[in-house]
């Protein structure tokens, strides 16, 4: 009989912890690197509007819109029901299939000949990173540990944040060199790499029984795009036409049609009476609010710096890098500073200076140097950094473990509506203090008539962003009455359509 080597089981346990750690540090990478592509394309396509405008699609200013918006439009109505597909059949395989159907609607987008073609792929795609995003957030909460899981929430939520950033810069890059059209090419076997990657690295995860609700999910849907019909058809047709009116109404009908509905459902795409909780209404509301004001940013970006300041396309991608300074140093300053001082100050804070950062944005005008700019853009930076991750814990944590598909719905759905408001709003805006195309117009006029132009549209751009600021900062009040740091108490349960 042998006798065991005095230490050889300690470095066993070792070696088996640091083998866990690498694996779990793989399985982030890969996470991370999901969720960059799904959510650089909610912005990418801003960079492609110049283009796109003097296109052969002759896409109108509401065409163009919709063509933003119908991928995070798509992303937000599915991100529940793909959730609980993850949590139902495997997150693995949810993850995986998000993959391809996003390659399959960049296909489409690339191919596109009309721009009702182009906005049918957007929506594929968006349908594929719907299932992409809650996918990748359930696998990191199921391969950390409980005391990992804040520095991985702080690593996806820098994913999310940079994937804006990086579809600014890539998108840049790309439309200096290629037509537009490359930057849907150049996806396809992106996500196909990505998806041999999580084939090698992921774990396969336990499943749990899941609500698969399709009449939910498709009020749901069908309300959000009624009201952003009301939103985006508004400076068309009038403000008071039936057509408005009429989307408007729609809307609200299917959205309270929805919530009843998932008050008397057996399994409900989303138990509306997880909403009891004060700190979730809060983070949820947190979270739009952030997005609606970083991507009516993303959505103006690129027109004011290449319309405006004659920027070329990838010299606009550039120009936003100091949005990612405080959004890549302040996440790590705020767990930190979360374990001291609770999640509530920092919620408070980094919206707060989101909406100053907003207001500061209205200031801006043909002759407002880029340096400035640049300085309005770290104090959006530095609030994001701060409010994001903790909002984004905030509301998985309000949930129990084997809901962790709804919670990181709930999260993304909350990131892409606002995202989608965010855009429709400041379009919206746009088309009514500016009349016509901005393309077409600048690129027609010179001289002194060109410069009124440039006047009219950085007015327009201020009038926007002073009205999202401060939609910003009301919702960031009342953030700050909802939102409290809970001791002791346990997470919402919501179970056959009866809250606990």
């Amino acid at each position: 009989m042998s006798t065991p080597v005095p230490g050889t089981a300690a470095r066993r346990a070792d070696g088996a912890e640091t083998e866990r750690a690498g694996s779990s540090r793989a399985v982030l990478l890969a996470m991370c690197a999901c969720v960059l592509v799904a959510q650089s394309m909610v912005a990418a396509i801003n960079l492609a509007i110049p283009q796109l405008a003097a296109s052969r699609l002759h896409p109108s200013a509401d065409s163009i819109l919709w063509i933003v918006d119908a991928y995070v439009i798509v992303f937000a109505g599915l991100l529940i029901p793909a959730g609980a597909l993850g949590d139902r059949y495997g997150r693995k395989g949810a993850l995986l299939a998000g993959l391809g159907v996003f390659a399959a609607g960049a296909t489409v987008s690339a191919l596109a000949t009309n721009s009702a073609t182009l906005i049918a792929g957007r929506g594929i795609s968006g349908a594929g990173a719907a299932l992409i995003m809650p996918a990748t957030m359930s696998i990191l909460m199921h391969v950390f540990p409980a005391e990992r899981r804040p520095q991985a929430m702080a690593s996806w939520t820098l994913a999310v944040g940079l994937g804006g950033l990086l579809g600014n810069v890539g998108g840049g890059l790309v439309q200096e060199y290629l037509p537009w059209q490359g930057l849907f090419w150049i996806m396809v076997p992106l996500a196909l790499a990505l998806a041999a990657i999580v084939q090698w690295v992921t774990p396969r995860t336990e499943t749990h029984p899941a609500a698969l609700d399709p009449i939910g999910a498709a009020l749901l849907i069908a309300g959000l795009v009624a009201v952003l019909y009301g939103i985006i058809e508004g400076p068309e047709f009038g403000w008071g036409s039936t057509h408005v009116i009429g989307g408007f109404a729609l809307g609200g009908g299917l959205l309270l049609g929805f919530v009843l509905y998932a008050l008397r459902a057996r399994n409900p795409l989303l138990d509306p009476r997880v909403f009891t909780s004060a700190k979730l209404r809060a983070g949820v509301l947190g979270i739009g609010a952030s997005f609606f004001g970083l991507f009516a940013l993303f959505f103006i970006n690129a027109q004011y710096l290449q319309y405006v300041k004659g920027f070329s396309a990838m010299r606009t991608g550039f120009a936003i890098i100091p949005l990612t300074v405080g959004m890549a140093l302040a996440p790590k300053v705020a767990v930190k500073a979360q374990q001291r001082f609770g999640a509530r100050p920092l919620v408070v804070l980094g919206l707060g200076l989101i909406g100053v950062g907003l207001l500061c944005m209205a200031m801006v005008d043909a002759r407002t140097p880029y340096a400035v700019y640049a300085a309005y853009l770290l104090i959006l930076s530095a609030g994001m950094g701060l409010c994001a991750p903790a909002l984004s814990f905030g509301v998985v944590s309000e949930l129990p473990r084997h809901q962790a598909g709804l919670g990181s719905g709930l999260n993304t759905a909350a990131r892409e509506i606002g995202a989608a408001l965010g855009v429709a709003v400041f379009g919206t805006i746009l088309a009514v203090r500016f009349d016509g195309q901005p393309a077409v117009e600048l690129s027609r006029t010179r001289g002194a008539e060109h410069a009124r132009v440039v006047d009219s549209f950085t007015d327009a751009m201020s009038m926007g962003f002073l009205a999202v600021g401060v939609l910003v900062l009301v919702a960031t009040a009342a953030v700050a009455v909802g939102y409290r740091d809970r001791v002791g108490t346990s997470a919402v349960r919501v179970s056959s359509g009866s809250a606990e």
